[in-house]
């Protein structure tokens, strides 16, 4: 089977970039379009919606969509999210826009908005990213409040059930997205309360004038080691904007898309002439095959959008699903297909 799908994303994907992206650019632009990780994106979708309908840029929607999924009580995203192995909850945000700036928080504890702080990073200084204490007092400057530090009761007793056996294996369990009932505590779908393990929120949009941006916020791989930062909020790695080309973001387990820049890689695949749909099944075939029998323990989704609102996505395993939203449709939540089928 592995074989038969490696010959069929060879023979539709690699030979395609004759299709040529100058073609593609000049087809008439679908306006606007959002694309958000998740069925949750329904949330994150409806927010950006709104602000690029009244006409505001793509980098304001998606800077809102981030901030609407971080309001939610959720296990992934947020201060609502589960704490690292140590119980403190630790954040990280990434933002890019259409001009190629770009802003950064990692782990970041105690504030409530880390993708509005990344935003702030990108516009008041001089750097592209800042981490731990330093980024929190810089957040504090720039007049964000200092939240209590409390878990959520979901969180809490998500981590209570976590300490009974206080289990640190990182290599997540697929089972759990299939819909199958066998799991451990890192499965990327469900923890012992039910809820998702580290499932990043990231969106992407085009706005009314043609200009792409995207954001990607997490709280991080539940019960990870101190200080353990994933993909979430390095540019290249997460997330990556070309607005000549395309924006991509990813979600799924950090380690395995930072090895090949993942999202960077999906936009060059892209400027090679794939579609956005053909770039993240060729993206997830570079990391699969690095290790394929590891990667059946993993999960990686990414989801693409060009500068025409033509979008798509694809994942390692079946399970990840993405929200879209364009003028024919607002929030329909589609399944991506999958390199394991």
């Amino acid at each position: 089977m592995i074989k038969s799908r490696r010959r069929f994303i060879r023979n539709s994907a690699l030979g395609l970039p004759v299709l040529s992206l100058k073609a593609k650019r000049f087809r008439p632009p679908i306006l606007p379009v959002v694309v958000s990780t998740w069925d949750s994106g329904t949330i994150a979708n409806e927010t950006a919606w709104s602000a690029l309908t009244a006409g505001e840029k793509a980098l304001d929607a998606v800077e809102k969509a981030g901030i609407a999924i971080e309001d939610v009580v959720s296990c992934c995203v947020g201060l609502g999210g589960n704490p690292d192995r140590d119980g403190f909850v630790t954040l990280d945000a990434c933002i890019m826009d259409e001009e190629a700036n770009i802003g950064s928080v990692a782990f970041l504890e105690r504030i409530k908005h880390p993708v509005s702080v990344a935003r702030k990073v990108m516009e008041e200084t001089p750097h592209v990213m800042l981490v731990g204490i330093g980024a929190q007092n810089f957040a504090i400057q720039q007049g964000f409040p200092l939240e209590s530090g409390e878990l959520s009761p979901a969180a809490r007793k998500t981590y209570e059930k976590w300490l009974e056996k206080s289990e640190y294996n990182p290599r997540i369990n697929i089972e759990r997205t299939q819909g199958k009932s066998k799991g451990g505590p890192f499965a990327p779908s469900r923890l012992p309360d039910g809820s998702f393990n580290h499932d990043t929120m990231g969106t992407i949009a085009l706005d009314q004038s043609g200009n792409l941006s995207g954001m990607c916020t997490t709280s991080g791989m539940g019960f990870k080691m101190r200080g353990r930062v994933g993909d979430s909020p390095i540019i290249g790695a997460g997330l990556f904007v070309d607005n000549e080309v395309g924006a991509v973001v990813c979600t799924g387990q950090g380690e395995e898309v930072i090895r090949v820049a993942g999202a960077h890689l999906v936009v060059e695949f892209m400027r090679d002439g794939l579609s956005p749909k053909e770039a993240c099944m060729k993206g997830i075939e570079r990391i699969v095959t690095r290790d394929t029998e590891r990667a059946k323990d993993f999960q990686v989704g990414f989801i693409a959008l060009s500068p025409t609102g033509e979008y798509g996505a694809f994942a390692v395993q079946k399970g990840f699903n993405y929200t879209i939203s364009e003028p024919d449709q607002q929030g329909i939540v589609l399944d991506s297909e999958s390199y394991f089928d």
